[in-house]
């Protein structure tokens, strides 16, 4: 009887450690998308994702639609068009952005690219040695992604706000729980 007790309270336990790892990173994500931009910062950062050959994924198409809205809305804030180029991909993240604004009318002179990141981490930490010192920025990326990435800002100085891009439908799954992984893992050991 006291084996079944033990058995039944560890089973609690881990049911209660299970959704507080899914509740947790859940309600940050949600809390970081409350961020919202409002002009506050000259600079906003676009985090890369996947690019098709030269073509940008659904993912970084919508995080690009929301930069050019954001970027059209407040002419001001220069864009920083952060992504490396992976193995499989045609061209660097950052350039495939660099061609998509400027085919919705964002101004060259408006871009920054930095083309030799390859995680969220990189993104924030090489955009910072090639903008002037600043306070703060804009974070531009998918809605999962912004708890980690203004975590990850934070860890360098910055404080930031957001732009929310949404998630396509066909990954909403794998990244809600990928990302819950990732900001665990971000929590832990800081980048």
């Amino acid at each position: 009887m006291k084996k079944l007790w033990g058995i039944a309270i560890m089973v609690v336990f881990i049911i209660v450690g299970l959704g507080m790892f899914w509740m947790l990173p859940g309600d940050r994500i949600k809390q970081a998308q409350q961020m919202k931009a409002n002009g506050n910062y000259d600079y906003a950062i676009i985090l890369g994702a996947k690019v098709n050959g030269e073509v940008p994924s659904l993912s970084l198409r919508y995080r690009l639609e929301s930069a050019v809205e954001y970027a059209t809305q407040y002419p001001h804030v220069q864009l920083v068009l952060s992504g490396g180029q992976g193995k499989d991909e045609g061209i660097s993240e950052a350039e495939a952005m660099y061609r998509y604004l400027q085919e919705h009318g964002i101004a060259k002179e408006r871009l920054i690219m930095e083309d030799q990141s390859t995680s969220t981490n990189e993104n924030l930490q090489f955009s910072q040695t090639i903008i002037p010192e600043v306070e703060g920025v804009t974070i531009i990326s998918s809605d999962y992604h912004l708890a980690r990435a203004r975590f990850l800002a934070r860890q360098i100085g910055w404080e930031s706000d957001v732009v929310a891009a949404k998630t396509p439908e066909s990954v909403k799954a794998k990244v809600g729980f990928r990302e819950r992984l990732a900001l665990l893992k971000t929590w832990l050991f800081r980048r």
